[in-house]
This record gives structure tokens, C-alpha cells and sequence, in this order.
């Protein structure tokens, strides 16, 4: 029992010393005090009882992943302004002979308007694959690529079954040949600034068209005549393309790989104007 008695009056004089030690250690002052309230934080620095006041600036960095441009890339209804025309290396006199042009026609009366004969193309959609660092990337797509051929002679006249062609006595205000292809184009294309929406590059590839509407056309007094055929003309076209962004502008170019003719004439046709597109 006087153990015991002991033992306790050793633990309650060694307990409030215990507590007496920690209270002084929780009690003691820090070295330094800091408060942050909103966008400012208060410090207190040690031994001192001088505050400063430092306000919070929060600086972002800029989350650059959103400016990669993405693998594949979708620009829709592209609209291509342009001029047709072709380069003309027929033998008449075996035309002639075919039954295929009348006597008296040739390369001057069958030569083209210039700055008349227009080339435009519906493209509803082109991709653009990243391939390469989005520098060498794969352009494909789908369209319309519409020709037409204004003559400068004014009185070409086209018959069809069989075609012929020949001049006729009427001196029409409007003569043209309209020569309609679905077409898809390929390429690949060398982009020198990625990421930039107007930049500069360098396209070059092939396409293939398929004839879906031909027609000859006349027009005098207000009058318009039609005779839809496909005038002996290939079912298939496919030409060399190319393409040329610098910034804001972008010029195209095509030029077929054979004669646009399935017997008689020999004419390579070829269109360049501008492209109206997003890249």
C-alpha cells in the first residue's frame, strides 16, 4: 500500500512538468508570421514587429497544346475562280478525214477566247493528314471541275451522231463548249508555316474526273440554244495539280495528262486561277 501511495506522488510531480515543458515549447513565438488576406499577403519577419505587405501576382502560362494544329483537318465548299483553255497539237487533215471536223476547220477556228473561257470549281470538302510534323502533310478531297470553252470564232457549230464539227452562216453573239467533270483531287502538300491559317506552302499531285455533262451552246438575240452530248469527249480526265499558298492568297493550277478527245483532235486541256480557302 505505501508502494503504491508512493509510486502516485511520484507521477503527479512528474506530470505537471512534463505539461509545463510542452506549454512553454507551444508558447513559444514563431520566427515569422505570414498572412495571406485575398491578394495580399502580410509577413512579419523574425525579431521584428514591422509587417510588409506584398500583393499576390498569379501568373498563367499559356496552354500552347490548344494552338497544335490538329492531325486532320476538314475545309469545307471551296471555290475555285479561274481560266480554261488547251494546247492544240491536232492533225486537221486526218480530222478531216475521219469525218470528224469539216473541211476548213483548224487550229484558228477552233482557237479559244482567252480571257472569255472560264474554269470553275465546287470542291465540297478537302482534308488536309498531318503526315510529317504537320509540315509534309496528304490534301485530298472531292468536286466539281467545270469547263467552259468559249470560241473566238463565232460560228463553230457542233452536231452530234455523229459528232461534227463545222462552221456554220450564222454569226452567234455567244459560242462555247461546256465540258463538266466529278472530279478528286491528291496531293501532297509542303507547309512552311503549321499552325498559321493563312500561311505559305507548296502543293503538287494528280486527280481524276469523271465526264458527268457535256453540252454546246449558242446564244443570239436573246436566244439560247442547247444540244447536250458528250461530243465524242473522254469519259476520264486525269491531270497533273498543283497549288500555291502565300498568305492570304492561293493560286491552283491542273493540266491534263492526254488528249481531252477520244478520236480525231488532239487537245491537252489546262486551268489556273485562284482558290478561295481556308489553308
Amino acid at each position: 500500500m505505501k508502494r503504491i501511495f508512493t509510486l502516485c506522488i511520484v507521477l503527479c510531480t512528474f506530470i505537471p512538468g512534463i505539461s509545463q515543458t510542452d506549454t512553454t515549447v507551444a508558447n513559444k513565438a514563431p520566427e515569422g508570421d505570414t498572412i495571406r488576406i485575398g491578394g495580399m499577403i502580410i509577413i512579419r519577419k523574425p525579431g521584428s514587429k514591422d509587417r510588409e505587405i506584398v500583393r499576390d501576382k498569379e501568373y498563367k502560362m499559356r496552354n500552347r497544346r490548344g494552338d497544335k494544329p490538329s492531325n486532320l483537318s476538314t475545309n469545307w465548299w471551296i471555290v475555285d475562280l479561274g481560266f480554261s483553255n488547251y494546247n492544240d497539237e491536232s492533225d486537221y487533215t486526218a480530222a478531216a478525214a475521219d469525218g470528224f471536223v469539216a473541211p476548213g476547220i483548224g487550229k484558228d477556228q477552233l482557237k479559244l477566247k482567252s480571257g472569255k473561257s472560264r474554269n470553275v470549281n465546287l470542291w465540297f470538302f478537302m482534308q488536309k493528314l498531318n503526315m510529317v510534323k504537320h509540315v509534309v502533310n496528304l490534301k485530298y478531297g472531292m468536286g466539281l471541275e467545270l469547263n467552259n470553252y468559249y470560241f473566238d470564232n463565232d460560228n463553230v457549230v457542233f452536231a452530234k451522231n455523229p459528232t461534227n464539227i463545222s462552221l456554220g452562216s450564222t454569226d452567234y453573239r455567244k459560242v462555247k463548249l461546256a465540258a463538266d467533270y466529278l472530279t478528286v483531287p491528291i496531293m501532297i502538300n509542303f507547309d512552311f508555316t503549321p499552325g498559321r491559317k493563312k500561311g505559305f506552302g507548296i502543293s503538287g499531285g494528280i486527280s481524276a474526273g469523271y465526264l458527268y455533262s457535256a453540252r454546246y451552246k449558242t446564244k443570239e438575240n436573246g436566244d439560247v440554244n442547247k444540244v447536250k452530248d458528250d461530243f465524242d469527249l473522254e469519259r476520264f480526265k486525269l491531270s497533273y495539280i498543283g497549288e500555291i499558298a502565300l498568305g492570304p492568297v492561293r493560286l491552283y493550277g491542273s493540266y491534263a495528262m492526254k488528249n481531252m478527245w477520244e478520236k480525231s483532235l488532239d487537245m491537252t486541256p489546262y486551268n489556273f486561277g485562284f482558290r478561295l480557302s481556308n489553308w
